[in-house]
């Protein structure tokens, strides 16, 4: 009936897309492998080393592949999402293998343990960028909002579970049945997503339509393009800032030393760590259901904006609360405001931006990843020094100030609501 309001589109959509059906799960199963050998190790780190300094130094080099994650965008460019997506998962998978077996015999150390996750810290940062790309290039155009929500909660989940199934393993079981687990799950991951949908073969054509040489003439080329698409498109440059503060900011007093906030500010042990964590992420996967539900009004630059202003106010909070139960609810709505902040960002993204620069834009969106790892390295002699909770409120009082001369600075691109960040 003509005027009748459209039925809105149901959460399950994508699923309709049989390369979806491939991809969810096996993004699903990378992310659980990510959270349980983050916590796995983390832990270990801090109980072998009785460090802070070490273990942040730990937790930034899961992030040093932010600084070639623009390279893992020219590939996908150049290949398409789906093979480079293929060829990281099987890294991931022999990797743990290798870690499985120093556990298995016996002859685990921390260099070992800091080797690998140096080699897994160039690779891992750009998976997320791959699997929004490869969802870009599977996904119609109007379920896009849906499908993004949709994806992000195989990450907030995986936070809840595997935080949870980490430290449990673990304690129950030790240290060879847990890296088992993530080494199958990896594999379970690398398996699946070779069932999903490569590239279509029009893309070429596609290029051609919009002015663009399907041959690029070089990758250092391909970066330098992109970095001046960005510099010159003031939403965009907007996102990139706002991605690159919150990760120096946000995520390190609220992630990266949560194994040091567990044992010296709540007095509790792994398991303790396991109920931090997956609070951060169960507020997180509330807010990606939330989005999947709720996205015909989204406005992606003034969501942004707005929830990393709450993401800040509760790390303040969070920064002198020592009650756990008071700091599980504090992170759950930390990890709440987190995905309502950065998944709108990252959709906005993929909305306004050119269809072949997709991939090295969101590549440049995980090089914004770097300043986790500064964050985390400053963190740590800051701790020791001034304790937590200073450095937090240290932390949390500059990100402030930081977000609203971004909104001021940016407010014509990023706020107005014709602004080219809030069209749909």
């Amino acid at each position: 009936m003509d005027g009748a309001p459209a039925k809105p589109a149901s959460v399950l959509a994508p699923f309709a897309v049989r390369s979806f059906r491939f991809q969810w799960p096996a993004d699903l199963a990378t992310s659980w492998s990510f959270e349980m050998e983050t916590l796995i190790l983390g832990w270990y780190v801090l109980v072998a080393t009785d460090s802070v300094l070490l273990l942040t130094l730990f937790a930034a080099l899961q992030y040093v592949g932010t600084l070639v994650a623009p390279m893992f965008g020219v590939a996908g460019d150049r290949k398409g999402a789906r093979a480079v997506l293929s060829a990281m998962r099987a890294f991931y998978m022999v990797q743990a293998a290798v870690l499985t077996g120093f556990v298995y015999f016996d002859a685990l150390s921390p260099f070992p343990v800091f080797v690998i996750g140096a080699m897994m810290g160039i690779v891992r940062p750009s998976d997320i960028a791959i699997r929004y790309l490869l969802v870009g290039e599977t996904i119609p155009s109007k379920q896009l909002v849906g499908a993004m929500g949709v994806s992000r909660t195989t990450t907030d989940s995986a936070r809840v579970a595997g935080a949870l199934a980490g430290a449990g393993i673990v304690a129950t079981l030790g240290m060879t049945p847990a890296y088992t687990a993530v080494t199958l799950l990896y594999a379970v991951s690398a398996l699946l997503t070779l069932g999903t949908a490569r590239r279509p073969r029009n893309s070429d054509a596609d290029a051609l339509a919009h002015g663009i040489s399907p041959k690029h003439p070089s990758p250092l080329r391909d970066m330098s393009d992109s970095f001046a698409y960005v510099w010159r498109t003031p939403h965009l440059l907007a996102a990139m800032t706002l991605a690159l503060l919150v990760n120096f900011c946000a995520f390190p007093l609220m992630g990266g030393v949560l194994p040091y906030v567990a044992r010296e500010v709540y007095g509790t042990g792994q398991a303790g760590l396991g109920y931090l964590a997956a609070s951060f992420a169960f507020g997180a996967l509330l807010g990606s259901l939330g989005l999947s539900a709720w996205r015909r009004s989204i406005r992606p630059g003034r969501m942004m904006i707005v929830y990393t202003f709450g993401w800040y106010a509760l790390l303040l909070i969070f920064a002198w609360v020592d009650v756990l139960a008071v700091g599980i609810v504090v992170l759950i709505l930390a990890g709440l405001c987190q995905t309502l902040a950065l998944v709108p960002l990252s959709i906005m993204l993929l909305r306004s931006s050119d269809p072949q620069m997709r991939s090295r834009i969101l590549g440049l969106r995980m090089l914004a990843i770097y300043g986790l790892p500064m964050g985390l390295l400053a963190s740590g002699p800051l701790i020791e020094a001034f304790g937590y909770a200073m450095t937090a409120t240290g932390y949390g009082i500059f990100g402030v100030i930081a977000t609203a001369l971004i909104a001021w600075r940016w407010y014509a691109d990023v706020w107005r609501p014709d602004a080219a960040a809030n069209r749909e």
